[in-house]
């Protein structure tokens, strides 16, 4: 295995560890650190993002693992069915939208300029949604109808715009329409999980005919790498937001965002 490349995956896993839960954009960092480190090939850099995408989603289903196999155990249950059609409420909007538009929107907006822009506009909604009166009326994630779920999933549909951030989308939106922060959190980390792996079940059939063994072992560094670091990353996460808000990854936005803009390494990157 090329040391070079190992250690490119491993930034890159760490990237997306880091970046996948956090409301400041996983793909945004993703497509600014590959450009930065000039990592592999396009359509093969493809494919590993789909890996560590995978490794970042597993590691929530590890870290929630007793309340899905709860949901999966007593499906007929009321509670069950209700958080399975929350889950799929929310899961459906994005995922028609991005059938219908990936396409063009990856080849209008997946570029260093779009990924800024995105970032900054989506710190300042952040600001203004912390700024807001919060009035919470759903204080668990078993407390969501239907229509909680489907704002959700309209919410997530911005995400499809890099820069935008699918946890930041989702989880903002659940504090607009009336969610406590640790309810919209986890409501985020579960609609993740059909999201993402409907997502990397797509790009692997799209680029099935660019897995090589040869490129195994730099895969799987990536993989290992985002597993690990997500899994902490939702621990802290889910600590920080008892005893904080989200507005120092709104800042982080804004300044990460301006600095691409200003040209801090972006004539590399254009």
């Amino acid at each position: 295995m090329d040391v070079t490349l190992a250690w490119q995956a491993l930034i890159m896993g760490l990237v997306e560890g880091i970046t996948e839960f956090l409301p400041i954009s996983s793909t945004g960092h993703l497509i600014l650190t590959a450009a930065w480190l000039d990592f592999w090939t396009e359509d093969k850099r493809a494919v590993f993002e789909v890996a560590i995408q995978l490794g970042a989603i597993l590691s929530v289903c590890y870290e929630y693992r007793l309340r899905l196999w709860g949901v999966a155990s007593q499906l007929n249950q009321p509670r069950s069915q209700r958080f399975v059609v929350n889950v799929m409420v929310a899961f459906l909007p994005a995922a028609i939208l991005g059938f219908l538009f990936l396409k063009a929107i990856k080849a209008h907006f997946f570029n260093p300029t779009s990924v800024a822009i995105a970032l900054i506009v989506g710190g300042l909604v952040i600001l203004w949604a912390e700024r807001r009166q919060h009035t919470v009326r759903v204080h668990s994630v078993d407390d969501m109808d239907w229509s909680d779920a489907l704002k959700i999933g309209l919410a997530q549909c911005l995400a499809l715009i890099p820069g935008t951030s699918r946890s930041g989308a989702t989880i903002i939106g659940g504090l607009l329409f009336g969610m406590s922060r640790t309810v919209a959190a986890e409501f985020s980390f579960f609609l993740a999980i059909p999201t993402m792996f409907a997502a990397t079940l797509y790009d692997s059939y799209k680029h099935r005919d660019l897995f090589a063994w040869a490129d195994m072992p730099v895969i799987a560094v990536g993989f290992v790498v985002s597993f690990v670091v997500a899994l902490l990353v939702i621990r802290a996460l889910m600590r920080f937001i008892t005893r904080h808000d989200f507005t120092v990854f709104a800042w982080y936005r804004i300044a990460f965002g301006a600095a691409i803009l200003l040209g801090l390494g972006g004539s590399a990157w254009a």
